[in-house]
C-alpha cells in the first residue's frame, strides 16, 4: 500500500495458485491493472442499486469503521470495481493508523485519470454511471466515455490484445520532465511519455 498524496496505490502480487488474482492475471497474459477502489460516505445507496442492477457483491466486510464491498467483474465489465466506507473519513484502514507518516508529495501528488480497456466502452460506461449514480459524458477532443467521481475521472477505452482491464493511469506530480528521466534512470520503459510498471501505464502529468 502505498500512498499517494491523499490516495493509495496497492500493489497485489498472489502467493498461491488458484486465486481470483492470479486467474485475472493469467487471462490478461501477465502482470497488469486489477482494480479501482473508491471511498463513499453513502455506501448503501450505492449498494441498493448494485443489488437492484442484478450485481454480485463478492466481497463483503466490515472491520474497524471500514466496510468494503466488491462487485463481480463479469457485472461490472472492465475490470473489478470496489466501493468502501470508512469513519472516520480520513482514516484507512487496510493501510495501517501510521499511513500519514509516510505521504511525501515532493514528486507526485494523487492520481488524474484511470482508463480502463473495454470490449464495450459504451455499454460498461452506462453500467458504471449507473452503479455509482454519476453522468456518462464523451470527452471532447478523444472522444471516448468517462465517468467522473469526484476529483477523479475514469475513461473506457476499446479493449487492446490483451483484453479488458486497469490499463493507464494518470498521475499528478510535479515535474512532468523529472518523473520521465528518473524512470528512465532506472531502466523503466517509457513510450509516448507514459512509464510502464507492473504492466500498467503510469502517465505523469502536471498538477
Amino acid at each position: 500500500m502505498i500512498p499517494v498524496g491523499g490516495q493509495f496505490l496497492e500493489v497485489v502480487a498472489p502467493v498461491r495458485e488458484g486465486t481470483t488474482a492470479g486467474r485475472y492475471l493469467q487471462r490478461r497474459g501477465g502482470d497488469g491493472g486489477y482494480m479501482l477502489i473508491f471511498q463513499s460516505d453513502d455506501q448503501e445507496s450505492h449498494r441498493t442499486r448494485i443489488l437492484s442492477m442484478g450485481w454480485r457483491i463478492v466481497t463483503d466486510f466490515e472491520s474497524h469503521g471500514y466496510r468494503c464491498m466488491q462487485v463481480h467483474p463479469a457485472d461490472s465489465g472492465g475490470t473489478f470495481l470496489e466501493i468502501d466506507r470508512q469513519d472516520p473519513w480520513d482514516d484507512w484502514h487496510p493501510a495501517g493508523p501510521r499511513w500519514r507518516d509516510h505521504v511525501d508529495t515532493r514528486t507526485a501528488t494523487g492520481f488524474a485519470q484511470a482508463d480502463i480497456g473495454c470490449t464495450d466502452p459504451a455499454g460498461v460506461s452506462a453500467r458504471w454511471g449507473a452503479a455509482m449514480d454519476l453522468p456518462v459524458t464523451i470527452g471532447r477532443n478523444c472522444g471516448m466515455h468517462k465517468v467522473r467521481p469526484d476529483g477523479f475521472c475514469v475513461r473506457f477505452t476499446p479493449a487492446g490484445p490483451r483484453g479488458e482491464g486497469l490499463d493507464t493511469v494518470e498521475v499528478k506530480v510535479r515535474d512532468t520532465d523529472e518523473v520521465i528521466e528518473r524512470s528512465r534512470s532506472r531502466g523503466l520503459p517509457v513510450h509516448d511519455g507514459a512509464v510502464t510498471i507492473g504492466g500498467v501505464a503510469f502517465v505523469p502529468v502536471r498538477d
